[in-house]
C-alpha cells in the first residue's frame, strides 16, 4: 500500500499559553485533495501552516508531535526549512504577486535556489509554469508587463504558476478562491482538479460547496481538534460525529 504524502501524530500546537492544535492525527494521501473545513477560529490555517512551518514565524509558538513528509518528520529540529518551504508551497486568500513583472515573478524562487541558471532554462520554466496553469497563451507576449496588472483571478493562477516553477510535492491553499467571483472560483477549481495529477493539494475553505465539489477526502475541525477525517462524500453523506452533522447542516458556526 502505498505511504501518505503527510502523517500528523499527536500533533499539539500553542502560541504562547493557546492551545490551538490538540492531538491532531491524520494521514493526507498523495495526489489526492483534501480539505479541512470547520468554524472560524477553530485551527485550519494554523493546521496548514504547520505543513511548511510557517508558525515558526510567530513569537511564542510551541509545537509537540510529529509530522511526516515522504516519511521524515518535519518537526524535528535537524529539519531542512529550506528544503521544505521548496517542496510544500502555498497559495494565500489574496493573490500576492511580487511588484515585478510576470517573467521575474515566475523565476524569482529558481534563481533563489540556483546559482548560475541559464537564460534559455528560465524562458523553459516560465512557459512550463504558465502552461501548468492555463496562462501561457493569454500571458506570452506579455511577460514584462507588471503582475499588479493582471485581473485577480490571473494573479492567483500566476501564484500558482511561481510556486510550481520550483517543483513542489505539495500545495497548500488557504482559501484561494475566497477573494474571487463565482466563475473565477469555478475556473480555478477547474484547475485544482488538473493540478492534482501531479500534486498534493491541501485547501483550507469556509465554502462547504467547495469541499464538497473539489475535494476526495475531509477534515472537520473545532476548537482544534481534529473531530472527523475521511473520504468527503462520507464526511458529507454520512458523518461520524453528530459535532460534524451540526456543522455540515448548518446547525453550528
Amino acid at each position: 500500500m502505498k505511504m501518505p504524502k503527510i502523517i500528523t501524530k499527536n500533533l499539539n500546537l500553542w502560541y504562547g499559553k493557546f492551545h490551538a492544535l490538540k492531538d491532531v492525527n491524520a494521514c493526507f494521501e498523495d495526489k489526492r485533495i483534501t480539505a479541512i473545513i470547520g468554524p472560524s477560529g477553530c485551527g485550519k490555517s494554523t493546521l496548514l501552516r504547520v505543513f511548511n512551518r510557517m508558525n515558526d514565524l510567530i513569537e511564542g509558538v510551541k509545537m509537540k508531535g510529529e509530522v511526516l513528509i515522504s516519511g521524515a518528520n518535519m518537526l524535528a529540529k535537524e529539519a531542512d526549512l529550506v528544503n521544505l518551504r521548496k517542496k510544500v508551497g502555498m497559495v494565500f486568500q489574496r493573490p500576492n504577486p511580487f511588484p515585478l513583472s510576470i517573467y521575474e515573478n515566475i523565476v524569482f524562487g529558481e534563481k533563489i535556489h540556483a546559482e548560475k541558471i541559464k537564460k534559455s532554462r528560465l524562458e523553459e520554466i516560465v512557459e512550463k509554469s504558465l502552461d501548468s496553469v492555463l496562462l501561457w497563451n493569454e500571458l506570452k507576449d506579455r511577460l514584462n508587463k507588471s503582475a499588479l496588472s493582471l485581473s485577480l483571478e490571473q494573479r492567483q493562477r500566476l501564484c500558482i504558476a511561481r510556486l510550481i516553477a520550483v517543483k513542489p510535492d505539495i500545495l497548500l491553499m488557504d482559501e484561494p478562491c475566497s477573494a474571487l467571483d463565482p466563475q473565477s472560483t469555478q475556473r480555478i477549481e477547474e484547475l485544482m482538479r488538473e493540478l492534482k495529477k501531479n500534486y498534493t493539494i491541501i485547501i483550507v475553505t469556509h465554502n462547504m460547496q467547495q469541499a464538497a465539489r473539489v475535494s476526495d477526502d475531509a477534515g472537520f475541525m473545532l476548537l482544534g481538534e481534529l473531530i472527523e477525517f475521511g473520504r468527503t462524500d462520507g464526511i458529507f453523506t454520512t458523518p461520524q460525529d453528530k459535532r460534524t452533522e451540526d456543522y455540515i447542516t448548518g446547525r453550528y458556526g
